[in-house]
């Protein structure tokens, strides 16, 4: 399945419509080069999520939890600054990645070896005219 993100406008209406399309999956791993913007998709995600507190990137933080309207938590991973698969571990990764909770990750891919299978992969990527490109 793929959406196309023409500009900015359109964010809210392609999260909304990836939620449902994606309503049986709570796990998203999300790749895609620096700036094509994994954040700000996550970000509206968790926004269509009911998520009550600011959403930001956890890039130095490694996790960030935030809380809904509907009392759930949602997490959200940075891997991008991880030196070793270790410093997850001493988060107790288990308890995120393998809960009932919504759990988005950024650069999976510097922790790929302790990424469940069970994530869903959505590829994001620049289009020629400034559009992002999802792919899952």
């Amino acid at each position: 399945m793929n959406f196309t993100i023409p500009s900015i406008d359109d964010l809210a209406v392609v999260a909304e419509n990836f939620l449902v399309q994606t309503k049986n999956r709570k796990h998203f791993a999300f790749y895609g080069p620096m700036g094509v913007g994994k954040t700000t998709l996550i970000k509206e995600l968790c926004h269509q999520l009911g998520v009550i507190e600011v959403v930001t990137s956890p890039t130095f933080a490694i996790v960030n939890e935030y809380g809904t309207r509907h009392g759930e938590i949602v997490y959200h991973f940075d891997f991008y600054r991880i030196n070793s698969i270790e410093e997850l571990f001493d988060l107790g990764y288990e308890e995120y990645l393998f809960g009932p909770n919504y759990c988005f990750i950024e650069w999976p891919e510097k922790g790929e070896s302790i990424v469940p299978e069970h994530f869903l992969k959505v590829t994001m990527q620049e289009g020629s005219d400034g559009s992002r490109i999802i792919n899952y």
